[in-house]
């Protein structure tokens, strides 16, 4: 069919593409990338985007309260974007890929049609997870500094904001800290271990939905 979305073959987005995100230039300025490339429906990117970060440790109460809203957002119209790379991170993705929501998953690295995991296979083809990359052939595997352009990137497309958990000190809450000082919407659970962003100015997630 003529214009039928394509699952299996990766797109390169250039600027001046319509489909291109203004926001990239908006949000990163001179270090937002020339081209992105996608596998998937490029329309998901016209919905409104959760974007969905959380630190490698988790408190379990984190890790319950984080799961409880990933069923809530089934049910919702937000597409949720993310590099799902931590464990918690991961649970999230597990649960929205089984729910009709659409996902928007970023890999730190280039983005392949060769050994797709084959949970992703059902949703590329119902057109309903996308993923989404900033990098280019050069970049084959995951690092610390592409995970971190990785989360600018997300940060920088994504509409508003779910940290589940940042450690006090580390690179996520310096992040998050630096997303809320800029005017970025982020939300958190409303849990003890979360008193450092929300003394921040993190709202509390159950008004996302």
């Amino acid at each position: 069919m003529e214009g039928a979305v394509k699952s299996d073959r990766v797109l390169q987005i250039v600027h001046g593409d319509p489909r291109y995100p203004l926001p990239l230039f908006e949000w990163l300025g001179a270090e937002a990338p020339a081209a992105i490339t996608a596998l998937g429906d490029p329309a998901l990117l016209e919905r409104r985007k959760l974007g969905m970060f959380c630190s490698v440790r988790c408190p379990g109460s984190v890790i319950v309260g984080s799961y409880d809203l990933a069923q809530r957002l089934r049910q919702g119209d937000l597409a949720v974007m993310g590099g799902f790379h931590s464990p918690m991170e991961r649970e999230w993705l597990a649960v929205l890929l089984r729910g009709p929501e659409p996902v928007i998953l970023c890999p730190a690295r280039r983005i392949t049609v060769s050994r797709l995991p084959l949970e992703y296979r059902d949703p590329l083809a119902e057109g309903r997870l996308l993923m989404l990359s900033c990098f280019g052939e050069g970049e084959r595997r995951a690092t610390a500094d592409l995970a971190m352009a990785r989360n600018r990137f997300v940060a920088a497309l994504a509409d508003v904001l779910f940290v589940a958990h940042a450690e006090p000190g580390g690179k996520t809450e310096a992040f998050c800290l630096d997303l809320l000082g800029r005017g970025k919407r982020l939300y958190t659970l409303d849990d003890r271990s979360n008193e450092n962003l929300l003394a921040m100015g993190a709202r509390p997630a159950g008004e996302i939905c």
